[in-house]
C-alpha cells in the first residue's frame, strides 16, 4: 500500500454491488490461446493497488459505463451477456447460446442457470429484459442516459421463460449480438435499475453479478474491491469460471503521471495507468510489464464540423486530411507500439479496410487545394480569405494523455501550410461540458471511442434513429445517408462488408473524419509480481484471472 494514500478512516460502505462492470471484461483480448486455469494450479490471495489519473464524475451505471476511467471498476463488478475478444470474436458468457431469424430482426438468448447479483436477485430472463430496456431508453427525465451504441432499432424484449429472452427489432440489426459484448452493455440488478438516479450514483446502492464487489470508496479518491467468493460464471474464453484469485483491487487516484510510475518502481503500487510513452522503453528494460493494447473502435482523430466555416468547404477538409504527417506523430510522440491509421476505424475491427492512400501525407496537394478554395498565404505565412485567417481551434482530449502533445505537433505541420492553430486543454469535467460534436465553436471534435460491431458506425455518424450526427450534416449528404441505410438493412455480413468499405472510402475522401493514429488510449506499467491479467476489446485490464507473487 502507498503510505498515506488510503484514508480508510472514512466510513466504509459495504457494497451490494457487482454492477455495471464486467462490461469491459466481456471483450477480453489475449495474445494467444488462453490456458485453462484452476484454483489448484494458481496461487490464491493477494492485494493489488492500481494508480489511475481520474475516477470520472458519475457512478450512475448507464452514464459512467463508457467512462475511460470508471470502466476499470465496472469491468470487475458486473458481467456481460456475451464475451467479445480483441478481434471481434463473440463467445458465450451469461448467455450460453443464441439464435436469430433470417432477417436479423428477432433474437433468442438462452441464459445460464444459477447466476445471481450480489444483492441476491437472480440474473434471469426478467432481469435481462430490464437491462435491455434501460440500455435502449435510459430515463432521460431523471438524467439516466441511454447506452450510446445500443441499437436504436430496438422494439422490445420479453421473458419467454426463466432462462430464455426474445428480443425484437423494428429493422434488421446484425450488430445486436456483438453489441452485447460492448462495454456499456452492463448487467445490473433490477433493484438497482428501479432506483432513482441519485441513489444509482451511490456505489453502495449498486449491485451487479461480477467477481468483485465494492468494499469501500470515497468520491474522487479511491475504490476498493473485494472478491466475491461464490462467483462461478466467468466467461469460458478466459480459461477460468470460478472465483477470482486476488483478494482485493484498490483503484487510487494519483494525478501526477511520474508519481504513479515511481510508486510502481518502488514497489508501493502494482499498476500505473497512463504513463508517458517516452518512458516505456526504459521501464521495459528495468523488467516492468508494459502493455499498450488497442481497442475495437474508432482510431484517434477528428470528427469535422461541416456547419462551421471554412470546414463546410470540401477542399479545406481534404487539405486538412493531406496536411497531417501521421508517421511523424508516431516517431515524435509515440513509440513503434503505435500503428498508423489506415481508416477511421481500427484495423483490428472486423470490416475495417486499408485506405492508407487516402491518408498519405501530401503537403503540396494540401497547398493546391487551399489555393483553389481561395485561401491565400500572407507574408506572415498564415492564409486568409475575405480578410479572415485560416484558423483551427483544437480541444485536446483529456481522456488521452498524449492528446495535447499530438495537437502541438499537428499545429506545427499545419502551420507550414498556412493554418493558424490554437490549442485549448480542459480537465475531464470541463471538457464534457464545453466540447460537443458540432458545437458552434468546435471545428473538430477529437474522438477516442470504442465500439464492437462496425455496422453500428454509420448510424452514429449521422442523425438517423437518434444518431450522434458527428459531422453536423443532418440529412444533407444523401450519399452518406444511403450508405447508412444499406448497412443498417443488410441481412448478412457478406452483404454488409463491401458497403462498409464504401463508407470508409467516402467518409475519408470527403474529409469528414481526420484520422491521427490508431488508438492506444490505455497504457499500463505493471509490477512483474503481478501476472495473468487479460486485456479486453476496449483495452481495459481485467485482473479476474490474475495472480500476485510475493
Amino acid at each position: 500500500m502507498i503510505k498515506g494514500l488510503f484514508p480508510f478512516s472514512v466510513s466504509r460502505r459495504r457494497l451490494l454491488t457487482a454492477t455495471s462492470a464486467m462490461a469491459f471484461a466481456a471483450l477480453v483480448a489475449t495474445t494467444g490461446p488462453v490456458p485453462a486455469l484452476s484454483a489448484d494450479s494458481k496461487p490464491e490471495g493477494g492485494d493489488v493497488t492500481f494508480l489511475i489519473d481520474s475516477l470520472g464524475d458519475s457512478w450512475i451505471p448507464n452514464n459512467s459505463a463508457i467512462s475511460s476511467f470508471q470502466g476499470h471498476i465496472w469491468g470487475h463488478v458486473a458481467d456481460k451477456l456475451l464475451y467479445v475478444d480483441a478481434e471481434g470474436k463473440v463467445s458465450p458468457w451469461i448467455a450460453e447460446r443464441w439464435e436469430q431469424n433470417e432477417t436479423a430482426t428477432e433474437f433468442t438468448l438462452h441464459l445460464k442457470n444459477g447466476v445471481t447479483f450480489s444483492d441476491g436477485t437472480p440474473l434471469d430472463a426478467a432481469a435481462v429484459v430490464a437491462n435491455l430496456d434501460i440500455w435502449y431508453s435510459g430515463r432521460k427525465n431523471e438524467g439516466i442516459n441511454p447506452i450510446g451504441l445500443f441499437p436504436k432499432t430496438y422494439d422490445h424484449a420479453e421473458a419467454v421463460d426463466v432462462t430464455t429472452v426474445k428480443v425484437v427489432f423494428k429493422k434488421p440489426t446484425l450488430g445486436f449480438i456483438p453489441t452485447l459484448g460492448y462495454h456499456g452493455s452492463i448487467l445490473i440488478s433490477p433493484k438497482t435499475i428501479a432506483q432513482p438516479a441519485t441513489q444509482q450514483a451511490d456505489l453502495s446502492k449498486t449491485s451487479g453479478s461480477g467477481p468483485y464487489v465494492v468494499d469501500s470508496w470515497k468520491e474522487g479518491d479511491f475504490v476498493k474491491l473485494v472478491k466475491r467468493k461464490d462467483y462461478n460464471w466467468g466467461p469460458a474464453a478466459v480459461g477460468h469460471t470460478g472465483p477470482a484469485f486476488l483478494d482485493t483491487i484498490t483503484y487510487k487516484l494519483v494525478s501526477e503521471p511520474s508519481l504513479r510510475v515511481a510508486s510502481v518502481q518502488s514497489g508501493q503500487a502494482d499498476v500505473a495507468y497512463n504513463a508517458s510513452p517516452q518512458e516505456l522503453k526504459s521501464l521495459k528494460d528495468e523488467g516492468f510489464t508494459v502493455a499498450t493494447p488497442r481497442y475495437l473502435g474508432f482510431v484517434n482523430g477528428w470528427a469535422v464540423n461541416t456547419k462551421l466555416a471554412p470546414y463546410d468547404d470540401v477542399k479545406v477538409r481534404q487539405a486538412l486530411q493531406a496536411g497531417i504527417n501521421r508517421q511523424e506523430i508516431i516517431d515524435t510522440v509515440y513509440t513503434p507500439d503505435w500503428k498508423l491509421a489506415t481508416s477511421f476505424i481500427q484495423s483490428n475491427v472486423p470490416g475495417a479496410t486499408d485506405n492508407s492512400a487516402l491518408l498519405a501525407y501530401n503537403p503540396e496537394k494540401a497547398e493546391k487545394l487551399l489555393d483553389e478554395a481561395g485561401w491565400i498565404k500572407g507574408a506572415n505565412g498564415v492564409r486568409a480569405k475575405d480578410g479572415k485567417p485560416l484558423s483551427l481551434t483544437l480541444h485536446s482530449n483529456p481522456y488521452l494523455a498524449t492528446s495535447k502533445s499530438v495537437d502541438e505537433l499537428i499545429a506545427q505541420q499545419l502551420g507550414k501550410i498556412g493554418w493558424k492553430v490554437d490549442i485549448k486543454a480542459y480537465d475531464v469535467v470541463t471538457f464534457g461540458e464545453k466540447v460537443k460534436f458540432g458545437g458552434p465553436a468546435i471545428p473538430t471534435y477529437e474522438v477516442t471511442r470504442s465500439f464492437i460491431d462496425a455496422g453500428t458506425v454509420a448510424g452514429i455518424l449521422t442523425n438517423a434513429n437518434n444518431g450522434e450526427n458527428w459531422f453536423a450534416l443532418g440529412d444533407s449528404d444523401k450519399e452518406l445517408n444511403a450508405l447508412r441505410d444499406k448497412i443498417a438493412s443488410a441481412g448478412s455480413t457478406d452483404a454488409r462488408t463491401p458497403l462498409l468499405d464504401e463508407l470508409q472510402k467516402y467518409v475519408l475522401g470527403q474529409g469528414y473524419f481526420i484520422p491521427r493514429t490508431q488508438i492506444v488510449q490505455r497504457i499500463y506499467v505493471q509490477s512483474p509480481k503481478l501476472k495473468g491479467e487479460v486485456y479486453n476489446g476496449v483495452a481495459y485490464a481485467s485482473y479476474y484471472t490474475a495472480t500476485k507473487s510475493e
